[in-house]
């Protein structure tokens, strides 16, 4: 049993969560920051259920071979569970890139270019799709009628109706569908979730959130497929997808309702310069954005090399013409419980973070991650970027705070062992439970089915909806899904 430690601060409290008093006192703080990482990890995996077997060695596909793929669906799976699983088949529609992700992920099995070809050949027991966005469905249809379970990639898909179409395939199948929201199992949002579901500030009435992309991360996704509208439905629905999945998950409700406000104004054509790739570029010495492809191994071997076989640049420039998604986003949701949301994305921050508030009928939450002026430390935002996408799995433990106000109280400072890397410490925590605990009890809800996956997209879509026609839009009219005050 875990005791709490409190300590009085002038005129607020400080609690450490999940702290043993002996440990604290007998270990290094490296040793006491990962010892707690590892309680908060344990209190995880003792959540839902996802239906796959234990009993033997799980046979894996992978549709889709880009770099998150073969690294977080790939090679870290095969490291970390290779007495659960094996992979008996790649497909990508680029040969040169599926062949590149054998070597990469260490794998001895066949490669395709055919989806279905696949599926009869090799009867997996999973899918996983890490294709991109506007083609999910495709692969979850299918997947789901041969009798595979499925697992893909946020988000689930880009439009509306595409929603209905793997709601009526999940119906009609017998399979599991499972979405890999992978920020809920951090140990730092399991903390702020534990709050509102103890009703630590009453009923909540409103939030407040904010999410900040850099200038590193933010231009990425402009560079890449995902800065088109029919590639990633815009990141109201690409990256979105994670912030209104963790709102529904904390406030455990449906969403009801939203208008949105959105523009293009920094990316795209409002550039000073046009080109199509950073490496063919004339003004590399005058572009703040450009980026060096040729300096990554990985990413030249990737897609590079593999150019001939679809012509995709990996590099494209983040001023060309054809971008036509947002880079300034802002929200109002209301929810079927009465709570209001108001949500931002910036896409050019000097700086990665977001903050969050909840409001409640007896008090307050506050939360933020990596706000650079909260901190003593100096955070590298290059170097914060590149360590999200190459999968880092080395530790990189902090405690952090969440700060709660109870009406008529003193405010109280609860600090959290939390993880910077892998989405939060997210990462990890959703591999293990696919695939060494899927039985577990689940007390907190941390498992994401078609509901969530679909509930979470329905947002950004009715947001682009609301931008087009100066409109709020009905989540209810979308889909057949009708929202729910307690998705209990």
């Amino acid at each position: 049993m875990t005791t709490k430690l409190t300590f009085e601060a002038s005129s607020s409290k400080t609690i450490y969560s999940n702290v043993k008093l002996s440990e604290m006192e007998n270990q290094s703080r490296r040793e006491f920051l990962y010892s707690v990482s590892m309680l908060a990890a344990g209190a995880a995996l003792t959540s839902p259920l996802y239906g796959f077997s234990s009993t033997k060695k799980m046979k894996l596909v992978l549709v889709g071979t880009g770099v998150r793929g073969i690294s977080f669906w790939g090679k870290r799976l095969i490291e970390q569970y290779p007495d659960k699983l094996e992979f008996v088949g790649l497909c990508d529609i680029n040969p040169g890139r599926a062949q590149y992700a054998k070597k990469f992920m260490g794998v001895n099995c066949p490669v395709y270019t055919d989806f279905d070809k696949m599926l009869r050949e090799q009867k997996p027991d999973l899918i996983i799709i890490t294709t991109k966005d506007a083609i999910h469905h495709e692969f979850i249809i299918k997947g789901l009628k041969y009798g595979c379970d499925v697992l893909t990639e946020k988000p689930l898909t880009i439009d509306e109706d595409k929603c209905q179409q793997i709601l009526n395939a999940e119906r009609a199948s017998n399979r599991k569908l499972i979405v890999g929201f992978n920020y809920r199992w951090g140990p730092y949002v399991t903390k702020i979730k534990e709050l509102i579901a103890e009703g630590a500030i009453g009923e909540v009435t409103s939030v407040d959130f904010n999410w900040y992309l850099n200038v590193h991360h933010g231009a990425s996704y402009f560079r890449r497929w995902h800065g088109l509208m029919n590639g990633g439905g815009s990141l109201w629905v690409h990256k979105a997808t994670h912030h209104f999945d963790l709102l529904n998950w904390w406030l455990d409700s449906d969403p009801e309702e939203v208008f949105a406000y959105g523009a293009l104004e920094h990316y795209g054509k409002n550039g000073p310069f046009r080109g199509t790739s950073c490496r063919a570029c004339n003004h590399k010495s005058e572009c703040k954005y450009y980026w060096d492809i040729t300096k990554s191994d990985h990413d030249m071997r990737l897609y590079v090399d593999n150019e001939q076989y679809d012509g995709y640049l990996r590099d494209g420039c983040l001023y060309r013409n054809e971008i036509d998604i947002y880079d300034k986003m802002s929200a109002q949701i209301k929810y079927a419980n009465k709570a209001i949301v108001n949500y931002s994305l910036t896409t050019y921050s000097p700086f990665e973070g977001w903050r969050l508030a909840f409001n409640g009928q007896k008090g307050r939450i506050e939360a933020w991650m990596d706000i650079p002026f909260f901190k003593k430390e100096d955070l590298n935002q290059a170097d914060l970027h590149a360590a999200e996408m190459n999968q880092n799995l080395k530790e990189d433990m902090t405690v952090e705070p969440v700060i709660l106000f109870r009406n008529w109280e003193d405010y109280k400072t609860i600090n959290v062992v939390a993880e910077r890397g892998g989405h939060g410490g997210g990462d990890k925590r959703l591999h293990n439970r696919i695939f060494v605990n899927p039985n577990g009890a689940d007390p907190l809800k941390h498992a994401a089915g078609v509901r969530d996956g679909v509930m979470s997209v329905l947002i950004g879509i009715a947001a682009r909806k609301s931008i087009e026609t100066g409109k709020p839009i009905k989540i209810g009219s979308l889909t057949d899904l009708k929202p729910t005050p307690d998705r209990t």
